[in-house]
């Protein structure tokens, strides 16, 4: 039957029917099988016949918040049962003692890049989850170092940029035609002199600034093409950085069919990437379960996430799993939020 549209509260179920709900949605998150009036009946707690037991499940499946799969007579929860259980009867456990210790150990290893170690971290959340793990964090920008422009001909130079961290990047730039070649080696000149140890935004915000107050020593055309070719680097490649580890632990699920469907929406990066910006506007852990997300619609899969922060106590990146909707939710929900919170104490 189609189910109903209004939402239902825990408050709205009797004792009885909570009693029900919360043991098939711990035995179905534990084992991922449906489960029936029979097995519920037989565990002792409830002592109950399974016809009552059965009464009770039909009207927990009239609300939305159970199904009944074709190809079994027991019961599993919905999306809709999995939200219920999640917002209000889900009672979550502290990360353990070696969980935390494996985390600790890789957010505090000495020596390593930030991407490293946000590389690093992500692979031990996603084999404490055993899920897939992603991580987002702003695409670091390269601090200037020296810039060379040498002429190709008419209207076309090279950009060389090299970086204080010794990376180097090459950029064709139209050059205007009346520009004379001397006015390369300024350019390259004014940048190296003026403008090194200033990231792209910096040097461009410095460039801007001594235009305006004729401090340049640049002519207008020069002054333009160092701008062009900054303003070329500082917007190439700029979203986030994203991360992804654990992929395989997917390949786990006896549904093959669902776990292929999951792999291949997780090479969708760039959807990807606006998914988890959903977690960094909420200023908080966000967990979307099955066709709540857009993305991960067609596998039916569950995302918990959770924003980390900078020194300054801004959200700066975002950190979490991607598994089945059958995720243990009471411990996996602590162990990203931990994760999250270890890795704002990072940058603090």
């Amino acid at each position: 039957m189609e189910p109903p549209r209004d939402t239902v509260s825990v408050s709205q179920l009797s004792d009885r029917a909570r009693t029900i709900f919360r043991d098939i949605v711990d035995s179905y998150l534990a084992h991922g099988a449906p489960v029936g009036s029979r097995t519920l009946a037989k565990s002792g707690g409830l002592q109950l016949s399974p016809a009552s037991i059965r009464n009770v499940m039909q009207d927990l499946e009239e609300l939305g918040l159970l199904s009944a799969p074709h190809t079994s007579a027991g019961r599993v929860p919905t999306e809709r049962g999995l939200r219920l259980f999640v917002d209000g009867m889900m009672q979550a456990s502290e990360p353990s003692p070696a969980e935390i210790a494996a985390i600790e150990a890789e957010a505090a290893r000495a020596g390593a890049s930030l991407e490293e170690v946000l590389a690093r971290t992500t692979q031990v959340l996603s084999g404490l989850a055993q899920c897939a793990a992603v991580v987002a964090a702003p695409k670091s920008e390269p601090v200037l170092k020296q810039l060379s422009l040498v002429p190709l001909g008419p209207g076309r130079a090279l950009a060389v940029l090299v970086g204080a961290d010794g990376s180097i990047e090459n950029r064709l730039l139209a050059v205007p035609e009346e520009l004379d070649m001397g006015a390369l080696d300024r350019a390259g000149n004014y940048v190296t002199a003026r403008l090194s140890g200033l990231t792209l935004a910096e040097a461009l915000d410095r460039l801007t600034r001594e235009m305006e107050s004729d401090r340049a020593e640049l002519d207008r055309l020069t002054a333009d093409l160092v701008a062009q070719g900054l303003a070329g680097w500082s917007t190439d490649g700029s979203g986030p950085v994203l991360i992804v580890r654990g992929a395989a632990h997917l390949l786990n699920e006896t549904d093959l069919d669902r776990a292929r469907a999951l792999l291949e929406e997780l090479e969708a990066k760039a959807e990807l990437a606006r998914l988890l910006d959903r977690a960094r506007e909420a200023d908080a852990l966000k967990i979307f379960i099955g066709a709540e997300n857009e993305l991960f619609a067609l596998s039916g899969s569950s995302v918990i996430a959770a924003p980390w922060r900078g020194a300054d106590g801004r959200v700066v990146g975002v950190v979490g799993v991607i598994g089945p909707t059958r995720l243990n939710y009471a411990r996996v929900v602590p162990m990203v939020d931990f994760t999250a919170n270890r890795l704002s104490r990072l940058l603090g």
